[in-house]
C-alpha cells in the first residue's frame, strides 16, 4: 500500500483501496451474488436520504429474472451499476502473497460476459468501468489486465467490519451488525482523515441462512450519523473520476 498526498487515491498491488482524503467523501459498495434479500430496504433507505451509491453484481445475478426488478430501479434511481465478474471465480489463492489461479483469457472472458449482461440493462461499457474483483481478491495481473481493457480496479477500504454482513449464522468468525456500525464508527474516530474517501462495502444480501441480524437494517441510522459527522456520499466513479480510464474516440 502505498500513502500519496491526500488528494490522491491510495493504491494496493493496482488497484485503488480508498479515494482521496482531502474531502469528507464516502462511496458505499454494495456487492451482490446470489442473494438480494436487503436490496428493497437498502434503496429505501438511500431515497429517502437522497444518497446515491455503486452496486457491484456478479454475470448471474444480472440473468436472474427475479433481481431485474431491483437492477432495474438502482439503474433509473441513479446509482452506479458495474461488474463484479460473470462467475464469481477465485482469481488468486488466499496464500500471501496470492498465486494467481486464472489465465488471462479466462479473465477477459469471464469479465467480458459480466459487461454484456450489464448492457442488457441498457448501461453503456464507458459508464459501467470501475470493477471490484470476485471475493475482492486479486494480484497485481489483475489490476494489469483490467487496465488492459480501459477499466479501473478497485476494491473496498480496509479497516472496518463492514465486508463481515454476509456471515452466516454458523460461521465462527460471525460479526453481529451493532459491531460492524460500531468498528465503522470507531474508525472513523481513530483515523487522522477520518472516513475520508473510504470505499465502504457492504452486501445487497446475505441469504437465508443468515437470521440473527441484517447490517442493511441498521444502514438508514448509520448514514444519519455519519452525515451528522459531516459526510458526503458519492458513487464510485464522482470519486474516482480522474482515474478511470477515458473512452476511445
Amino acid at each position: 500500500m502505498t500513502l500519496q498526498n491526500k488528494s490522491e487515491p491510495i493504491f494496493e498491488s493496482g488497484a485503488i483501496i480508498r479515494g482521496p482524503r482531502d474531502k469528507k467523501w464516502i462511496a458505499l459498495e454494495f456487492t451482490g451474488g446470489y442473494y438480494a434479500d436487503g436490496g428493497t430496504t437498502i434503496l429505501n433507505q438511500l431515497s429517502k436520504r437522497g444518497i446515491k451509491a455503486s452496486f457491484f453484481f456478479i454475470g448471474d445475478f444480472y440473468r436472474n429474472p427475479q433481481f431485474a426488478n431491483l437492477i432495474e430501479r438502482i439503474r433509473d434511481e441513479g446509482h452506479y451499476l458495474g461488474p463484479h465478474s460473470d462467475k464469481h471465480p477465485l482469481y488468486a489463492t488466499w496464500e500471501k502473497p496470492p498465486k494467481l489461479l486464472i489465465s488471462r483469457e479466462e479473465f477477459h472472458a469471464d469479465l467480458e460476459n459480466n459487461m454484456k449482461e450489464i448492457e442488457k440493462f441498457g448501461i453503456p461499457r464507458e459508464k459501467a468501468k470501475v470493477f471490484i474483483p470476485p471475493y475482492e481478491h486479486y494480484t497485481e495481473e489483475i489490476a494489469q489486465w483490467t487496465k488492459e481493457r480501459g477499466m479501473l480496479l478497485i476494491n473496498y477500504t480496509p479497516g472496518t467490519r463492514s465486508n463481515a454482513d454476509y456471515m452466516e449464522d454458523d460461521d465462527k468468525n460471525f460479526v453481529s451488525s451493532p459491531e460492524m456500525v460500531r468498528s465503522i464508527l470507531e474508525y472513523e474516530k481513530k483515523d487522522p482523515d477520518g472516513l475520508n474517501g473510504f470505499l465502504l462495502l457492504m452486501h445487497v444480501g446475505a441469504g437465508p441462512k443468515r437470521t440473527k441480524d441484517h447490517l442493511y437494517d441498521y444502514l438508514g441510522n448509520l448514514l444519519d450519523e455519519l452525515t451528522r459527522r459531516g459526510y458526503t456520499f458519492v458513487r464510485v466513479d464522482e470519486m474516482l473520476r480522474p482515474w478511470i480510464p477515458p473512452s476511445e474516440k
